[in-house]
């Protein structure tokens, strides 16, 4: 006789008074294995790309002790959450609560446990645990999913939004343009993502007054021999082009505005295709140390590179870059213009990240919650990206193609079901097959040169903006009520 609940074993035979209790038993060895393996449900799917030594309980000292809250169970309950934008910590303690129920044991109803075990995390395991992801999707690559033989990489800048506390005020505080106590804390993140894979590398923190070129500095580490750095032109400047030159990386920027322009200059290469020679001045500038800017070279050979913009309906644009692949016969104008127009993916990644998974406004009260906040979706955000990555080369379709927000939705859907036939190798390979296939039967459509306004439709609700501290406005709201002339006093 057939199991009627397959994804529920041992139920119908619950009902039926059949259970034994050598069964009941198992059932709970079995439970207790599989919480102690994986953790959660998203581990069935996530697994091979995570290191699960990482995540180990420590011999000594923090994360040694055995608790309700462990290492694993955190790391996952924490990642759950991020995989669910707008998920409360109490939701979090009910699925823990689930998880223990096997085992006759319920957690604490309360989210002070859960809060504390996410604050014992170490920030220097979870940002090893990025490492080893982003390294991962990088050596997936696959040649031709390469730029002419190159990694591109892309890097631009955002701000992300949080808590409005001291501590973090006092970290990243709040635009200059807001009132004291009407504002919130913003940090500017300076990233580097694969074009490729979209996969986030690295990124790091600074303030709003912090320049992105000098946050750049901290990311040249990133770029190694044979890569091409794909940028805006707020990245743009002798000293960031000469820097990335002298680890053997090359880039692909926009001319800064302020850069004069003479084509008549340097060794024509082409049409508006022209080799110059940049000199090194003789100021040193705010965004560099005395260290760094002597080692800066005193000349450097770029090549300016004209294109021309042309989309039905819209007026005709020319834009200027600046290369230091020099090469016209191998990187040729045409190749040039067609990758800066892929700098735009970086804007969708961010949307990704920021939009979908809900990096835009973080909930964290303290730095170094938030850091491990923003750490935290930016392995969900590569786990996500991973498997993208995996459903392109097994089902042979177009990475880009693949839409980054209906494989969240659909994970949401079918984690369940992996967890529930985690074991049963066959089924999880049948199961793993057509979850595959449903993300790759549902591509983006492919509409180049699109152009949408930067504009919402849906207007914001009509209320007052908070001018003034919220304390402040509730006293003024309070007086102005107690001066006005009651309904029943005598004329």
């Amino acid at each position: 006789m057939s199991n009627p609940t397959p994804f529920l074993p041992g139920l119908s035979a619950r009902l039926a008074g059949r259970q034994r209790r050598s069964q009941l038993d198992q059932l709970r060895v079995q439970s207790e294995q599989w919480r102690q393996s994986s953790l959660s449900r998203l581990c069935e799917i996530f697994g091979p790309w995570l290191p699960v030594a990482m995540l180990s309980p420590t011999a000594k000292g923090l994360n040694s002790r055995r608790r309700t809250y462990p290492l694993p169970l955190t790391f996952w309950a924490f990642l759950s959450q991020v995989l669910s934008p707008g998920s409360s910590c109490r939701e979090v303690v009910r699925k823990v609560q689930a998880w223990y129920a096997p085992q006759d044991k319920l957690a604490d109803s309360g989210t002070s446990a859960y809060c504390q075990a996410r604050n014992r995390l170490p920030l220097s395991g979870l940002t090893d645990l990025h490492q080893s992801l982003a390294g991962k999707l990088s050596a997936r690559l696959t040649t031709p999913e390469l730029w002419l033989g190159r990694r591109v990489k892309v890097v631009d800048g955002t701000g992300v939004s949080m808590p409005d506390t001291a501590a973090n005020q006092k970290a990243w505080p709040q635009p200059s343009g807001q009132k004291t106590g009407c504002g919130f804390p913003v940090v500017k993140l300076v990233a580097c993502f694969c074009l490729a894979s979209g996969a986030l590398l690295e990124w790091v923190e600074g303030t709003l007054t912090e320049h992105d070129c000098r946050l750049f500095q901290k990311l040249l580490s990133v770029f190694k021999k044979g890569d091409v750095v794909l940028a805006d032109r707020g990245f743009s400047s002798f000293a960031t082009l000469a820097m990335l030159r002298a680890r053997g990386a090359d880039a692909v920027m926009r001319l800064h505005q302020f850069r004069k322009l003479d084509w008549r200059a340097g060794q024509c290469l082409g049409r508006r295709d022209r080799l110059v020679t940049w000199q090194k001045g003789a100021l040193q500038g705010k965004l560099w140390t005395s260290e760094q800017w002597a080692q800066v070279p005193v000349e450097l050979s770029v090549r300016l590179v004209e294109i021309i913009v042309t989309v039905p309906g819209f007026r005709t644009h020319k834009l200027v870059l600046v290369t230091t692949l020099l090469d016209a016969q191998i990187y040729s104008a045409e190749a040039l213009g067609q990758l800066y127009f892929r700098r735009w993916a970086v804007e969708l990644c961010f949307r990704d990240i920021k939009t979908t998974l809900g990096l835009d406004v973080l909930r964290c009260q303290t730095p170094a919650m938030v850091r491990k906040e923003i750490v935290m979706h930016a392995l969900a955000y590569n786990l996500i990206r991973a498997l993208m990555q995996d459903i392109a080369h097994s089902c042979q379709v177009p990475v880009q193609r693949l839409s980054f927000k209906g494989t969240v939705d659909a994970l949401r859907q079918w984690r369940e079901l992996f967890g529930n036939a985690k074991g049963q190798a066959r089924t999880s390979g049948k199961l793993r097959k057509l979850f595959y296939q449903s993300i790759a039967d549902d591509m983006l459509l492919d509409r180049p040169d699109r152009s949408e306004p930067r504009a919402v439709k849906r207007r914001p609700k009509n209320f007052r903006l908070l001018t003034k501290p919220r304390h402040e406005m509730i006293v003024e709201r309070n007086r102005k009520q107690s001066q006005k002339p009651s309904k029943h006093a005598l004329n």
